[in-house]
C-alpha cells in the first residue's frame, strides 16, 4: 500500500547567528526532494512553507537573547502544523531552517504520540546537543535550545507551553562533538543516551543505532529523526553556519538512513540548518536529499553510476 508523506518548509533563520537558512526549503525543492520521494513510491504532498500568524520583527533587543519573540512564534506555528501533519499522513518532513525549528516540530509530533497513548522517541543527529535554556545560553542564539524545550526543561516561560514533553531517556544523540560543561552535566543528569564521535569511531554507527531502534520497537514507540547538516563532516557538507570538524562520513550517514528505513519505525523527519548561501555548487543540499532518499527506501544498488 502506498504510504503518504507531507512536506512543510520551515524557513526560520532567527535562531541562528548567520542569515541564509531562510533559503533552505527552497533549496531542497530545487534539488528535487519531493520528486525523489515520489519516485520511491511515496504519495507526496508539498504543503508549501509555514508562516506564523503574527511574526514579530527580528532583531528586537531582548537582554542576551536574540530574536526570542520570533522564535517563540515559529515554535507555536510549527507545533500546530506538526501535530496536524502527524495525524494526517504516515511520515511528515520538515525542511529547515535553523534547528530552533525542532522546538516546534518535535513538540507537535510528540503531542500526536500522546494522543495515541504512545511514547515519542527522538534520534538527534547533530554536532551539538542543543540543550541550553534561554537562561543558560551564552551565545543567545536560540537554535541551541530546542532539546531543552521539547524535553520540558524550565526556563521557557516566554515560549508557548510544551504540551507533551519527550522523556529525555527516550532521546538518543549521535555525532555529538561540541558540548560545553553546562550541557555535559545536563546530559548526564537527564539520562540522555549519547554517542559522541569518539564512541562512533570506536564502535561504528550500526551497533549503537541498532540498540536504540530495538528500544523503540519494544516500546511500540514513534520515532522522530532530526538531522542537522553539521552532523556531517564539513568536508562533504559545508553549507552550515556551525561547522565542526570530524563529523560523520558519507557512508556512515547513509548507513544510518538505510538502517532507519529497514526498521520501519520512523514517523517524522527534520532536515535542519541547511544554509545554501554557504554551499559549494549545491554539494550539501544534494547530499541531504540523497540521505532523505536512503531513509525513504533508496538502496545502494539503486544509485546511478557515472560513465565507466
Amino acid at each position: 500500500m502506498t504510504r503518504s508523506c507531507r512536506i512543510l518548509g520551515a524557513p526560520i533563520q532567527e535562531g541562528a547567528s548567520q542569515p541564509g537558512c531562510v533559503m533552505g526549503p527552497a533549496a531542497f525543492r530545487t534539488a528535487g526532494l519531493p520528486e525523489t520521494l515520489a519516485e520511491l513510491g511515496w504519495d507526496v504532498t508539498d504543503l508549501g512553507d509555514a508562516r506564523p500568524r503574527d511574526l514579530p520583527p527580528a532583531g528586537e533587543p531582548d537582554d542576551r537573547l536574540r530574536n526570542l519573540a520570533p522564535v517563540a512564534a515559529w515554535t507555536e506555528a510549527l507545533a500546530a502544523s506538526a501535530h496536524e501533519m502527524a495525524r494526517d499522513c504516515d511520515l511528515p518532513i520538515f525542511l529547515g531552517g535553523d534547528h530552533s525549528m525542532s522546538a516546534g516540530t518535535v513538540s507537535g509530533v510528540a503531542r500526536h504520540a500522546a494522543d495515541l497513548g504512545r511514547r515519542q522517541f527522538v534520534l538527534w543527529l547533530d554536532a551539538h546537543p542543543d540543550l541550553h535554556s534561554p537562561g543558560t545560553t551564552v551565545s543567545g542564539n536560540l537554535h541551541g535550545v530546542p532539546v531543552a524545550y521539547f524535553t520540558g526543561r524550565p526556563g521557557f516561560e516566554r515560549f508557548p507551553p510544551c504540551l507533551a514533553p519527550v522523556d529525555p531517556r527516550d532521546l538518543c544523540m549521535m555525532g555529538i562533538r561540541s558540548v560545553d560543561m553546562a550541557e555535559r552535566r545536563l546530559i548526564a543528569d537527564a539520562g540522555i543516551v549519547t554517542h559522541d564521535m569518539r564512541a562512533l569511531d570506536e564502535n561504528g554507527v550500526a551497533r549503537p543505532l541498532a540498540a536504540f531502534l530495538e528500544r523503540v520497537a519494544q516500546a511500540n514507540g514513534r520515532l522522530h529523526v532530526s538531522l542537522d547538516v553539521d552532523f556531517l563532516d564539513p568536508a562533504i557538507a559545508p553549507a552550515v553556519g556551525t561547522t565542526v570538524p570530524g563529523g560523520a562520513t558519507f557512508r556512515e550517514a547513509h548507513l544510518i538512513m538505510e538502517m532507519l528505513h529497514d526498521s520501519g519505525l520512523v514517523t517524522s523527519l527534520d532536515l535542519a540548518e541547511l544554509n545554501p548561501f554557504l554551499d559549494e555548487r549545491a554539494r550539501t543540499v544534494r547530499l541531504m536529499t540523497d540521505l532523505a532518499a536512503s531513509l525513504f527506501g533508496r538502496r545502494v544498488l539503486d544509485r546511478a553510476t557515472g560513465t565507466l
